[in-house]
């Protein structure tokens, strides 16, 4: 499973970064950065946290 944004939607409220930092980041100049690959089976629930918790729905779980 991995997570995905729309950065057209995204507005780096930080949200997602707060419960999972270890995935989510902002740049230098506030873009959302999210690592890449596969989440480990211990950052899956958090990360459902996370897509749930955007303020924007910017955010998605994908297989």
């Amino acid at each position: 499973m991995k997570v995905d944004v729309d950065p057209s939607v995204c507005e780096a409220h930080g949200v997602c970064m707060s419960i999972l930092p270890e995935v989510f980041d902002l740049d230098d100049e506030e873009v959302l950065q999210i690592r890449e690959g596969e989440l480990a089976d211990d950052e899956v629930e958090r990360a459902e946290r996370a897509v749930t918790s955007c303020p924007m729905g910017a955010l998605r779980l994908s297989r």
